[in-house]
C-alpha cells in the first residue's frame, strides 16, 4: 500500500520585537494541510544588551560601531536559539530548508520624506547579521523583509496579517487578530475569501508598561498585571495620551519605538499634578486596551471573535480591560485557537521565509499600502 505522507518541509522562523525580551524560535512543518509547530525555544537578553538596543532606537554617539556590534551579538543569539531547538527535536541542520530571522527593529520611518511623487523616500531598519547566522548553523537565512515593501511605496508592516489569514482564517465568518508585543497590531480577517483584508499597527502594546514596570518595581514586566491592578485610571494623563496623533490616523499605518518611547511618556507627564507610579501603570495599561478596541470596533466591527496573540496576551489585566471595552466580541488567546500566543510572529516569520524560498509574496498591498504584492526579503545562502 503506498503512503500517503509527505515529507517534513521544515522551516525555522526567529523573532525578537519590540518588547526587546528576548528570541521567540519556532521549528515548523509546513507539510501537511495545516503547519505544525515541532519545537519552541526562547533565549533572554541580558540587561545590559536590552538597554543598549534600546538606546539604538535613537540617535546616539557612536551608533553606526555601536549597531554593527549589536547585530552580531543578536545574530549569535539568534544560533543559540537554533541549536536548542535542533536539540530539542532530534532535527538535523540539513533537514531545516531555511531561516527566516525577522533582526531587531531599530528605526521604523517609512514615510520619512518624499523623492517624488509615487516613489518611497522612506526606510525601516532592522538590526541583524544574516551571514553571520548563516555560517553559524549551517542553514540557509531569509532577512530584511520589510525594506521591499516599502521599496513598493508601503510601509513595510504589519507583515503578519497574510499568516495570520492562513493560521486562524475561517470560511464565512469575520474575525480579528491582534498582536500585542512592544507595538499591537490588528489583523482584520473579513468573512468572505474574496474581501480585501485589513492589517494595521494599533500604537503602543507592551512597549511602555513594561519600561515603567521595571523603572518603578525592577521587573521586566507586570506579571499578569497584577500591579496594574492595584492603581486607579488618571484621566488627566489617559486623555493626553490618547490625543496622539498617530492614534487618530486612518491605515495603512505603522509605528514603533521611534515615537512610543520612554521620552515620549515622560513628555505626556510633564506639567501634570504627580501621578502615582502604580496609577500611572494602571493608565498605562488602559490606554493600550482603549487603543486596541478603539480600532475593533473601528475597522472590525463585524467580529465577534478576537484572538490576541503576542505577549500581552498573557496579560491578565489587559485581556480583561480588551474584553470590558468590547463586550460584544469574544475575546480569546490564540492558545485557545491553536497556538500559543509567544509562537505565532515566529511561526509567521517561518511562513515568510518560505514564501521567499518559493518566490511567493509575503505581503498583503491592502494592508500596507504597497503598490502590489512583492516577493519579501533576501537570503543569505549556509
Amino acid at each position: 500500500m503506498t503512503s500517503t505522507a509527505h515529507p517534513p518541509e521544515l522551516y525555522i522562523g526567529l523573532m525578537s520585537g519590540t518588547s526587546l525580551d528576548g528570541v521567540d524560535g519556532v521549528l515548523v512543518d509546513f507539510s501537511g494541510s495545516a503547519l505544525k509547530v515541532l519545537g519552541h525555544a526562547t533565549g533572554g537578553f541580558s540587561e545590559a544588551f536590552r538597554t543598549e538596543l534600546l538606546a539604538l532606537n535613537t540617535p546616539g554617539d557612536n551608533e553606526l560601531h555601536r549597531a554593527a556590534l549589536a547585530a552580531n551579538t543578536l545574530a549569535r543569539r539568534y544560533a543559540e536559539v537554533v541549536q536548542t531547538l535542533l536539540s530539542q527535536t532530534g532535527v538535523a541542520a540539513h533537514q531545516v530548508r531555511a531561516i527566516g530571522a525577522h533582526g531587531q527593529t531599530v528605526r521604523h520611518r517609512p514615510q520619512e520624506f518624499d523623492v517624488a511623487p509615487g516613489q518611497a523616500g522612506g526606510y525601516t531598519l532592522q538590526l541583524n547579521n544574516p551571514a553571520l547566522l548563516a555560517e553559524n548553523t549551517g542553514i540557509d537565512v531569509v532577512a530584511d523583509f520589510r525594506t521591499r515593501d516599502v521599496a513598493a511605496g508601503g510601509q513595510g508592516a504589519p507583515l503578519v496579517p497574510a499568516f495570520h489569514r492562513q493560521v486562524f482564517g475561517r470560511a464565512g465568518q469575520a474575525l480579528a487578530v491582534l498582536n500585542i508585543g512592544g507595538i499591537s497590531n490588528l489583523s482584520v480577517l473579513p468573512a468572505s475569501a474574496s474581501a480585501g483584508m485589513l492589517g494595521f499597527d494599533c500604537g503602543p502594546g507592551n512597549a511602555l508598561m513594561d519600561h515603567w514596570c521595571q523603572q518603578h518595581t525592577g521587573q521586566p514586566f507586570d506579571r499578569d498585571g497584577a500591579w496594574a491592578a492595584q492603581g486607579q485610571v488618571n484621566p488627566a494623563l489617559l486623555a493626553r495620551l490618547a490625543a496622539e496623533p498617530f492614534l487618530h490616523k486612518p491605515p495603512p499605518k505603522s509605528t514603533g519605538r521611534d515615537l512610543f518611547n520612554p521620552a515620549w511618556l515622560a513628555q505626556q507627564l510633564a506639567s501634570l499634578p504627580q501621578v502615582s507610579p502604580v496609577d500611572v501603570q494602571t493608565t498605562l495599561t488602559e490606554f493600550t486596551a482603549r487603543a486596541c478596541s478603539d480600532c475593533v470596533t473601528s475597522y472590525a466591527f463585524d467580529s465577534k471573535v478576537l484572538i490576541v496573540c503576542g505577549g500581552g496576551a498573557l496579560n491578565r489585566q489587559l485581556m480583561l480591560r480588551l474584553q470590558q471595552h468590547l463586550p460584544q466580541v469574544a475575546v480569546a488567546s490564540s492558545e485557545q485557537h491553536g497556538l500559543p500566543p509567544l509562537e505565532v510572529e515566529a511561526a509567521a516569520f517561518a511562513w515568510l521565509a518560505r514564501q521567499t524560498v518559493l518566490r511567493l509574496p509575503g505581503n498583503l498591498a491592502s494592508v500596507t499600502g504597497a503598490r502590489g504584492e512583492r516577493v519579501l526579503g533576501a537570503v543569505y545562502p549556509a
